[in-house]
């Protein structure tokens, strides 16, 4: 790169002070790597920050609702529903209406490493609740947890699809979400 620089710059900088500036340059840089995703191909999932209220509508009492998002990665299409908590029966079903509501299964689903779906994080092997990963092999999908503490892998929960959309994801500490 340096050899490039000095063939435009015989007068520029010499080697020595070239890194050295190089250097300086590229700490400042935020280095993102664009992921392209095929149709069909990977259903992003998590539950969304801290519980909305939903009211009853013959009581007008407030209950605690999660909620759960999914986004497939190549059209950024939503499905989000209220669930009264997130454990794993709420988990499932939610997953079940999501893949309902699209018409079919994608071949991989990436959850965030939320507890319903990943019993132990780990980048290399991460432990899968058994009974989601059941339920992913009945319907014929693959799992790959998000790495954990790597919010960038939850894309399309965390930006929607729109440039100055809300984070949704909770690996984002996100305390509610705005639409």
């Amino acid at each position: 790169m340096w050899e490039e620089y000095r063939q435009a710059h015989p007068e520029g900088y010499r080697y020595s002070w070239f890194c050295e500036r190089y250097q300086h340059w590229r700490r400042h840089l935020d280095v993102v790597l664009r992921q392209e995703h095929r149709a069909g191909e990977k259903m992003f999932v998590d539950w969304a920050g801290a519980t909305i209220p939903v009211y009853d509508s013959t009581t007008g009492q407030a209950w605690p609702a999660s909620l759960f998002v999914s986004v497939l990665g190549a059209s950024s299409y939503t499905y989000a529903e209220a669930t009264r908590d997130q454990q794993l029966q709420a988990w499932i079903q939610a997953h079940i209406h999501a893949l309902e509501f699209y018409g079919g299964a994608p071949t991989l689903t990436v959850p965030d490493n939320t507890k319903t779906a990943v019993t132990r994080a780990c980048r290399y092997d991460p432990d899968l609740n058994p009974t989601y990963q059941e339920f992913a092999v009945h319907r014929g999908m693959g799992v790959v947890p998000a790495r954990p503490y790597r919010p960038r892998d939850c894309y399309q929960n965390n930006r929607h699809g729109q440039e100055n959309s809300p984070p949704l994801c909770s690996c984002c500490h996100v305390s509610t979400m705005a639409s």
